[in-house]
């Protein structure tokens, strides 16, 4: 993986600046640094690299094309490469310079433009390409949203980078935050795309490529530009729609199971073997679930070889997966290891969590997955992930419980369903999880959160809509910020309607809390460490395959993601892997209330608390006790506000 950055001004552009920015990408991209500039049309491009395929000058950036017209800096990995070069060639032989997926992506855009390429191209990245001829600067991102790419106006320059923090190292950069978004970010926990915590600055869809001229810079939009959409001197198009894909997908349906095992486990095989393409050390997480056992599985059929595991390991018996995650790597001969989060670990990572994501995150695990990222770096720099199963294939406990629960409550009186959900609610979480410990049931993790979300779900007006913020969306009584104004998200934009509720809100997971939060996530916490995390279940085959599968092979008799599990099943006894789902959350509830909570006090003492613009300091104190006396289990949206409180004071 790399970092990329550059201005776009209609002054003189300073190369210390553009360094300046590289250099704030250092731990993006340690091995290698280039700066390109061009002083007469008043544009700079830089980059830090990480090397992972071809260690030679030959991938050294920014990269100039073969023809001169393009110069190209780009973050990310290509795996069908080697079939975009051999198209590439079709026409007769190439004098390559080295092996690179940045030198095929660029030949390839001399050839078919950009669109045409990054259709041809399967991979995770983020580019920013300079075509010397029309005098334009576009930007794109790959079609979930794996790599990051901000861009914005400021002043008399056009700035973009894969970091906030490369903005904040230009020089008289005005970092000023946007108070709207702040309450968009208490929502979720997150900042959706387009917005970025800054007025001024966004994020580029995935999918989209952005393109720029300077005559863009006399009027810079006040929100973010549609998609598609034109306007004097930018404009932004989709080369890649999820929208269109699911639609096409629900067309033509692989009602047959048995075709669409074969047809799955073919397609996941291709990608697992791609990814892990690479000229350095490759792993791969395993948590023991559903997701991470098959990458592991076909990870090592494709490479014939002893595959390295890493796994993460909790002192609370309710989240400690790390047990499961080693009778998996037993069974496929893995060389596992595991390493053990205690608190005082987690205090030294939390103090860092601000520089680390750059913008205001709040998702706990965060911590947990910055430290399985430096802990796995220590023994490879590439490693293969579950993400995206749960989103594709119906892994969460909200697709499940909607229909199963909603369905029987929606008989009821609206009166009587709201009654019964503050009934529930009125249970503490702590008893909650008591019950789900008991001995003449099935045990449930985290069983108090989970009967909350139900609880908000059944008090809410019973749209699909109301149901999906209510598992979904934190400070349910009323965002604790004046600023409350009501911004649009692309979910939001009624360009795909589901057939069935559950289809509907894997839709919405995948527009936004898959790349806004999940991939966020990785990324920035793999990124400090040095290493570069590849999800094979997001590749464009996987994704057009999961929205061929009828909803009956996702979720069947209560059981999500059984298309998977069929060919997970072919590697692994279900006996390994049947169990209930714990996340990958550290016990961040218990430990707020107690080795956390002198640091916890600190943040939200009243005149922390004033420091940001319009909160509501009562209604966050009102939380922290009821958190701390138990009866609620207030830790995301507590966390929120602790992150947002860290974020101000270091960035």
């Amino acid at each position: 993986m790399c970092g990329i950055a550059g201005i776009l001004t209609t002054g003189a552009v300073a190369e210390e600046s553009v360094r300046a920015m590289a250099d704030a990408l250092a731990h993006r991209g340690p091995d290698d640094q280039g700066v390109w500039i061009d002083g007469q049309v008043g544009i700079g491009i830089g980059h830090r690299r990480l090397s992972i395929v071809d260690l030679s000058e030959a991938g050294h950036q920014p990269y100039h094309s073969r023809c001169g017209r393009y110069v190209l800096t780009y973050n990310g990995e290509i795996y069908n490469h080697a079939d975009v070069r051999r198209a590439i060639e079709t026409d007769g032989p190439v004098e390559w310079r080295g092996h690179s997926d940045t030198e095929t992506l660029l030949e390839a855009v001399a050839r078919w433009g950009l669109a045409g390429a990054l259709e041809r191209c399967s991979g995770m990245f983020a580019l920013g390409l300079w075509d010397r001829q029309t005098r334009q600067l576009s930007l794109a991102r790959d079609r979930i949203g794996e790599k990051p790419l901000f861009y914005g106006w400021d002043g008399d320059r056009m700035l973009f980078a894969s970091s906030l923090a490369s903005l904040r190292a230009v020089p008289g950069f005005a970092a000023q935050i946007d108070p709207d978004v702040t309450a968009l970010y208490f929502r979720f926990n997150y900042v959706p795309a387009p917005y970025s915590i800054y007025r001024g600055i966004f994020k580029v869809m995935p999918g989209t490529i952005v393109t720029l001229d300077t005559s863009s810079i006399a009027r810079p939009p006040s929100l973010p530009p549609a998609v598609p959409s034109a306007a004097p001197g930018v404009s932004c198009t989709r080369y890649w729609s999820l929208a269109e894909v699911a639609r096409d997908g629900m067309l033509t349906p692989e009602r047959n199971p048995d075709r669409a095992i074969v047809a799955l486990e073919a397609a996941l095989t291709q990608s697992v073997a791609q990814q892990t393409m690479s000229d350095v050390p490759i792993g791969a997480f395993l948590s023991g679930g559903v997701d991470s056992s098959l990458i592991v599985a076909l990870m090592r059929q494709a490479t014939g070889g002893r595959v390295r595991t890493f796994t993460m390991g909790f002192e609370d018996p309710a989240l400690d997966e790390a047990p499961h995650a080693a009778a998996i790597a037993r069974h496929l001969g893995t060389e596992h290891t595991e390493h053990y989060i205690r608190p005082v670990a987690a205090m030294d990572v939390i103090a860092n969590l601000p520089a680390i994501y750059d913008e205001p995150f709040a998702d706990s695990s965060q911590i947990a997955t910055y430290i399985l990222s430096r802990e796995t770096r220590r023994a490879v720099t590439v490693a293969l992930s579950g993400d995206g199963g749960d989103e594709l294939f119906g892994g969460y406990n909200r697709y499940v419980m909607t229909s199963r629960i909603f369905d029987r409550l929606s008989l009821m009186p609206a009166a009587a369903r709201r009654g019964l959900g503050r009934m529930v609610g009125g249970v503490s979480t702590d008893l909650w999880d008591r019950l789900g410990d008991l001995p003449f049931g099935p045990a449930m993790p985290m069983l108090g959160n989970k009967a909350h979300k139900v609880a908000r779900a059944m008090r809410s007006g019973g749209a699909l809509e109301d149901i999906y913020a209510a598992f979904t969306e934190e400070w349910h009584a009323g965002v604790p910020i004046a600023h409350e104004k009501r911004l649009a998200l692309p979910i939001e934009d009624g360009a795909f309607r589901g057939e069935t509720r559950e289809e509907q809100m894997m839709y919405w997971d995948i527009m936004s809390y898959l790349p806004d939060d999940i991939l966020t996530k990785v990324d920035r916490a793999s990124m400090a460490a040095g290493l570069e995390v590849r999800a094979p279940l997001l590749d464009r085959d996987i994704v057009t395959q999961a929205w061929r599968t009828p909803l009956d092979q996702k979720i069947r008799g209560g059981q999500s993601k059984w298309l998977l599990r069929q060919i997970l099943y072919r590697h692994v006894p279900p006996s390994l892997i049947e169990r209930p789902k714990a996340g990958f959350g550290v016990p961040l509830a218990k430990w707020l209330r107690g080795p956390l909570r002198e640091w916890a006090e600190d943040l939200l003492a009243p005149a922390s608390l004033a420091g940001i613009e319009g909160l509501d300091g009562a209604a966050v104190q009102r939380r922290w006790q009821q958190h701390l006396r138990g009866t609620h289990d207030w830790t995301a949206s507590l966390w929120s506000v602790l992150m947002l409180i860290g974020w101000q004071s270091k960035c």
